[in-house]
């Protein structure tokens, strides 16, 4: 017994599963291994992140302002500093849980006490009054904290960190914190029914009260080093004794998406809601977050010396509308920890990571599946070794090993880069290996190599081989193998489910070319016979790219009882129509993702080498709006082609776009249509940042949900996608009623021409017509290029003059003569606002 294959691995397989229940530390190791190596090879935009800055108190600032710590003063002349280059938030890493008074500030009030008591004579009453005046400003020139107090008042957008100590509760309840603190506490927090729990604090420190009731936020900073000593994951949620606080990281991400503390819903086990955005965790409700390593030399976050801000040295434009951290980097006694990229991490720069990470939803997650799912592995590979390893050859035995261990290690990679999920397949696959080995090395040594007929080994390796090709979406090559083997019904079984996958495919040639070879060996096979027959007449009305029958048309939906897919997405229903393609319901079976899919079938508008170069642009155009991450702008998840029919799979909106609400007789109220314009001037203000214009800005692209009174601009790129398909001239599907003069003219654009372009709207919202008009295309483009629009205060009286100089300004011909920015727009349009109000 002891020299039988299965007998080594049984015993393996048992020596291996103490070790995984013990948790062995080398086994643990291994896993952190794969996981930095992993999100070392994720890809993330160069350069550092936008809308995020750190502020450091480093050696250089050291030497200006002198030895660390500083007076707590020095930290408010900072935060004054700070709040005259208006930020959007600033956060404080630093503990401020107990006071710091001056040594001589007690001094200075004995001597008050002094004064105040003490009985002068009359003649002396100016004196004494000049000498409490210099007391009380000497006693606030010493009162550090009091100082701190009033700049964290003023500023209003301070965020400062909370200290929690993790572990069982002690068995009397922690002590209540103050009103100040709990104000901060989330109230939103619902739980699922698995009974997931966040984890629990034993203890609590919080600002001394002066400073924390004038913080914006308080939320947990501290990190927990993995057993190697990385950081690798953060809770979003603590509980402490029936109450729940958010991290620092969190509340941060939540004001850089415009998100109020009061709208995060979480939901325990799940997740955490920021407004509309999901952001998933473990069931702990902790999140392993996606490191940005610097490149090149170059920082992964924009870094400014505290000294030199201090001193007025750095320009505000820097720092408007951004998230500012504060925090010690290089100074003794600094905080820093190791993460998966980079060692010695200071623990300023760790919160920007969760911060950018956490807006951009870069993150890994562990659902409830992947517990269960790994242990699944470690029985199929103690299976494997104990029941079917024994049975085959070296040769055979090493291939599918191999392909085992390249599948194991393969998935957990493709899980963490593609899916974003962290699936620990490092120990099954050191299992896989180590078994192999010592049975490959007993078989070398005893030489006790099992013998078996050579083609039943072979056929066991094709099923195997053509079902793994199956798996992987290979249908060609998986029948290939397939029709190789000796018929039987586990082959027919294959090869019918093959036609099924090719009928989802959409590839009803193939499926038909599948269901007869099923039939030729058995005619009364299943449901065969049924499928091919409907196989053959969904063919017939198939209209899919150069195949298309309808203008405009890109897909109908067969009359299977299989949903069709495109890439991975299922389409469950047409949503509409358009000039180029339509727009369909679909849903990503993997992660149960609801999303719309717009469809363009290029096979209709290009042929030969121009279908290629429309392909290329059309990713390249895909892939710049599926960059743009915005709260006003339509999330791109994904773009794929299928048989010359291009898709991008986006946000899935609920609410309607606005060219219902225009309306000359009953307009929208100038109130609500400054709001609704301030934010798309905001996301075009975003997207020209990051070289994007939208070409085709129209009340049809602007999407409004009453309900939670959202907007979101749509369709980023099409327009550059579509240009010049329709008319040599570049018009682009239809009127061009919005478009800038320069666009009609066939000039090169920026994002000036979109600002136009939402001039336009807004006057049209206003008034429920259009500044330019015309009996033909011909006359209509005259007057967007020569003609002045009538002046908007006689289309509506009642609208202020503001609001005139506003539309004139977009609507300039000379684009040197319009607002320069997005940014420019809005603040234009809030001034308009602030007259309103007033």
């Amino acid at each position: 017994m002891l020299t039988k294959d299965w007998f080594i691995a049984l015993v393996i397989t048992g020596v291996f599963g103490i070790a995984v229940s013990g948790a062995f530390p080398v086994l643990e190791k291994l896993e952190y291994l794969a996981y930095n190596t992993a999100v070392g090879m994720g890809q993330r935009p160069p350069g550092p992140a936008k809308g995020l800055a750190i502020v450091v108190v480093d050696e250089a600032s050291q030497d200006r302002i002198g030895p660390w710590p500083w007076s707590r003063g020095v930290l408010a002349e900072l935060v004054e500093r700070l709040r005259a280059m208006r930020p959007r938030a600033i956060a404080l890493q630093f503990p401020l849980f107990a006071p710091h008074p001056d040594p001589g500030l007690s001094h200075i009030r004995r001597l008050q006490s002094y004064v105040k008591n003490a009985r002068f004579p009359r003649q002396a009453r100016k004196q004494v009054q000049t000498l409490n005046r210099l007391l009380r400003r000497a006693e606030a020139d010493l009162d550090a904290d009091k100082k701190l107090a009033r700049a964290l008042k003023r500023a209003r957008t301070v965020y400062l960190p909370l200290s929690f100590t993790l572990g069982p509760p002690m068995e009397q309840a922690g002590q209540t914190p103050p009103a100040f603190v709990r104000r901060h506490r989330l109230r939103s927090v619902s739980a699922p029914d698995n009974g997931a729990a966040a984890l629990r604090a034993r203890t609590l420190r919080y600002p001394v009260p002066d400073l924390g009731v004038h913080a914006r936020g308080l939320g947990y900073g501290d990190f927990t080093p993995a057993s190697d000593g990385s950081v690798r994951r953060q809770p979003l949620v603590l509980d402490y004794y029936g109450e729940y606080y958010p991290s620092l990281a969190l509340l941060l991400a939540a004001r850089s998406l415009n998100v109020a503390t009061r709208d995060i819903r979480v939901v325990m086990g799940k997740g955490v809601y920021l407004g509309k955005r999901f952001i998933p965790t473990a069931g702990d409700m902790r999140v392993y977050p996606g490191f940005r390593p610097p490149g090149n030399g170059a920082p992964s976050f924009e870094t400014y010396s505290f000294a030199d801000v201090r001193a007025g040295k750095v320009s505000a434009s820097r720092l408007r509308g951004k998230i500012v951290l504060v925090g010690a980097t290089t100074v003794p006694g600094a905080p820093a920890y190791d993460t998966p990229v980079a060692s010695a991490v200071p623990a300023v720069e760790i919160t920007a990571q969760l911060v950018d990470a956490l807006r951009n939803r870069d993150l890994y997650t562990r659902p409830d599946w992947t517990a269960p799912a790994e242990l699944a592995l470690l029985a199929a590979a103690g299976l494997y070794l104990i029941l079917l390893l024994p049975r085959l050859g070296t040769g055979i035995a090493t291939l599918l090993t191999g392909l085992l261990l390249a599948g194991l290690v393969g998935s957990g990679y493709y899980m963490m880069l593609g899916e974003r999920i962290w699936l620990k397949t490092a120990t099954p696959a050191a299992f896989l290996f180590l078994g192999f080995g010592l049975i490959a090395l007993k078989r070398s040594i005893v030489a006790g190599r099992l013998r078996r007929r050579a083609d039943s080994e072979s056929v066991h390796s094709d099923r195997l081989l053509a079902l793994t090709l199956q798996e992987q979406g290979q249908l060609d090559m998986a029948m290939d193998k397939a029709r190789k083997l000796p018929v039987d019904t586990s082959v027919l079984e294959l090869i019918y489910n093959l036609a099924l996958d090719y009928e989802r495919k959409r590839q009803f040639a193939k499926a038909i070319a599948a269901y007869d070879y099923v039939l030729q060996h058995d005619k009364r096979f299943r449901d065969a016979a049924e499928r091919r027959r409907r196989a053959a007449q969904a063919d017939d009305a198939l209209v899919m790219g150069n195949r298309a029958a309808t203008p405009g048309g890109t897909l109908i939906l067969s009359h299977s009882d299989l949903k069709p897919v495109l890439g991975r997405y299922e389409i469950e229903k047409e949503l509409g129509k358009g000039a180029m393609g339509a727009v369909y319901l679909g849903r990503d079976p993997k992660i149960n993702r609801v999303v719309a899919i717009k469809t363009l079938a290029l096979s209709e508008e290009f042929q030969g080498k121009e279908l290629e170069n429309a392909k290329e642009r059309f990713f390249r155009e895909a892939e710049a709006a599926g960059g743009l991450s915005h709260p006003n702008i339509v999330t791109i998840y994904d773009a794929g082609d299928e048989h010359d029919l291009a898709y991008i799979a986006m946000e899935y909106l609920q609410g309607k776009d606005l060219t219902h609400l225009i309306d000359p007789k009953n307009p929208p109220s100038l109130e609500w249509v400054l709001d609704v314009v301030h934010r798309v001037a905001d996301a075009l203000d975003y997207a020209h940042k990051q070289g994007v214009v939208h070409r085709d800005i129209k009340p049809a692209n602007i999407m409004y949900n009453e309900e939670d009174d959202t907007v979101k601009v749509t369709d980023f790129g099409i327009a550059r996608i579509t240009a010049s398909s329709r008319t040599s001239t570049g018009v682009v599907l239809g009127t061009p009623s919005y478009m800038s003069p320069e666009q009609l003219s066939g000039k090169g654009i920026d994002g000036r021409s979109d600002i136009f372009s939402l001039g336009v709207m807004m006057y049209e919202l206003l008034t429920g017509l259009q500044p330019f008009n015309g009996d033909s295309m011909a006359a209509l483009m005259y007057q967007i290029t020569n003609k002045k629009h009538k002046d908007i205060c006689r289309v509506r009286e009642d609208l202020p003059g503001c609001v005139r100089t506003i539309i004139d300004k977009a609507l300039q011909k000379d684009p040197a003569k319009r607002y320069q920015t997005g940014e420019e727009f809005q603040r234009a349009v809030e001034r308009c606002e602030r007259k309103i109000e007033a």
